[in-house]
């Protein structure tokens, strides 16, 4: 079962410096019927105007993992962490007991575009802490890139989750085609942050997203004129 969520369905907030979608209930944007999926509670596409961003803020009991598509964002917290994170990069906060952070638009001249994702961890009270990695374009060019998992595998720089989770990046060219097996018991998120693929037949477009339940496999595929690229999520 495959249920597409159309990018034009999602939340929308508009502060001015800060343009918002939100594929789940946040903030001002409510809809009782889309809480999340699974362990999976936020997913925000944020641009944000240059020089501009979030002040000092808290955050506890969730794992918060930032995708950046185009600029770079500035990142500081109450853990000593200074870091500006970019694209085919990943940053992963588990906010555990509580930490503060701020996040900034590094630039004074170009706005940033990023993802932002909201994951419940497996239990509350962990200590808080940072992991970000940096991996090179082409390790998501057809196939997918491991992000994160509950725990490290292989050589590649990765970053550990709380959760029984695995989330992967991955683009395709026009008529690129990708599988991936999918557990029994387990379900997927994807999430089309880029261009277009097809999805076990059905197309997605940026912004759309899908939750796939009692599937065994998933196909992608990139569309035509320029393909596309996606975050899948590995559910529980």
């Amino acid at each position: 079962m495959i249920n597409i969520r159309r990018s034009d369905e999602r939340g929308r907030g508009d502060r001015g410096w800060l343009k918002s979608y939100f594929t789940f209930s946040f903030a001002d944007y409510h809809d009782q019927r889309q809480m999340g999926f699974r362990a999976l509670r936020v997913i925000n596409e944020d641009r944000i105007a240059p020089g501009q961003g979030f002040g000092p803020h808290a955050h506890r009991d969730m794992e918060i993992m930032t995708y950046v598509m185009e600029g770079q964002l500035l990142h500081r917290d109450s853990m000593g962490e200074r870091h500006i994170l970019g694209p085919n990069e990943i940053q992963m906060m588990s906010a555990g007991t509580g930490v503060v952070h701020s996040e900034y638009n590094a630039s004074e001249t170009e706005p940033v575009h990023l993802f932002q994702i909201w994951i419940l961890p497996a239990a509350e009270d962990f200590e808080p802490n940072y992991q970000q990695i940096a991996f090179k374009p082409e390790e998501k060019h057809g196939r997918l890139r491991l992000l994160a998992a509950p725990e490290i595998k292989g050589d590649a720089p990765m970053t550990v989750i709380r959760q029984n989770a695995q989330v992967y990046a991955a683009e395709l060219g026009p008529d690129e085609e990708l599988r991936q097996p999918l557990a029994k018991g387990r379900y997927a998120w994807v999430q089309m942050v880029k261009g277009a693929i097809s999805l076990n037949g059905q197309l997605l477009h940026p912004g759309d997203a899908a939750a796939v339940s009692e599937e065994s496999e998933l196909s992608f595929s990139g569309t035509q004129p320029t393909g596309g690229e996606f975050l899948l999520f590995d559910l529980a």
